[in-house]
């Protein structure tokens, strides 16, 4: 079913032509400045030691990385996790420019916005990529992802997800086309920003306004893995050109989180470890 609508998705109007990776509160806070400054890198990589099996030592504070039984990403078992019955209220103002960042380990749009969801309010504060995507869907992998990251004032978080399957007719999610090309290349360098043409959100709003949530409760996926998160994951897939892709995959490189264990269950690294010979 989900390969028949991703299929489909590509010739209605919103796809002619996303922890979370997520960070801490101090990265979510930032307001675009001037283009051109360096911004911070995180501690925290993809690979060897400093990568996901890695995490919980970079920090004291990273200590559900290894021990929560509520991580995120997650395969989502279409017969297991449901549907969200409601669509969240979105509010995103296009913008005549946004600071566009190289984290180090993903690149992020700082932009401002609301979303209401089960009646409570959440601010946009960024968005950012995944490559490849870090959810699966039924099993299957996708190319890339992409992640709308909200806060609430109590300090609860809210994620919108959108995995990516390649074009097959050449058409790409218009919101991406603003990215491409100049700015994208203009932040290849960990640390580096830049500052982005016109964005027009229109067409991921009304995505996310209309197809199939799964909903679920996870975590960041990056340190510090903080859980309780609300993860909404659409269920029907935008379209990435190849050329699109290996564009943002030459930038990001690799980084995902590997696939945790089923919500509520015990945390991967933990089972690991109590498996190990006495």
């Amino acid at each position: 079913m989900l390969v028949a609508t991703a299929l489909a998705v590509l010739s209605i109007s919103f796809v002619e032509g996303s922890c979370i990776h997520d960070f801490p509160l101090r990265n979510l806070r930032r307001s675009p400045q001037v283009a051109g400054r360096d911004v911070p890198v995180n501690n925290f990589t993809y690979v060897g030691v400093t990568g996901p099996l890695g995490w919980t030592g970079l920090s004291t504070a990273n200590v559900k990385c290894s021990t929560a039984n509520v991580q995120s990403p997650i395969n989502i078992d279409h017969s297991v996790i449901p549907f969200s019955t409601s669509h969240p209220q979105i509010n995103i103002p296009n913008v005549e420019s946004a600071e566009f960042e190289n984290l180090g380990t993903t690149v992020e749009v700082v932009i401002n916005g609301t979303t209401t969801f089960e009646g409570k309010a959440y601010s946009l504060k960024q968005y950012h990529f995944h490559t490849p995507a870090e959810h699966l869907i039924d099993a299957p992998f996708y190319p890339m992802e992409a992640h709308f990251v909200h806060t609430a004032l109590d300090g609860t978080y809210l994620v919108l997800a959108a995995l990516f399957e390649l074009s097959l007719n050449g058409t790409n999610t218009k919101f991406l086309d603003p990215l491409l090309s100049g700015p994208l290349h203009a932040i290849e360098k960990p640390g580096s920003s830049a500052y982005t043409g016109p964005l027009d959100f229109s067409e991921i709003t009304q995505f996310f306004s209309t197809v199939p949530l799964f909903k679920y409760t996870g975590s960041l996926t990056t340190p510090p893995c903080t859980d309780g998160v609300t993860w909404l994951v659409a269920g029907t897939f935008l379209p990435v050109t190849p050329q699109a892709f290996l564009e943002f995959k030459s930038v990001l490189k690799f980084n995902a989180r590997y696939v945790q264990n089923t919500p509520g269950q015990q945390n991967l690294i933990e089972l690991a470890a109590s498996q190990l010979p006495k």
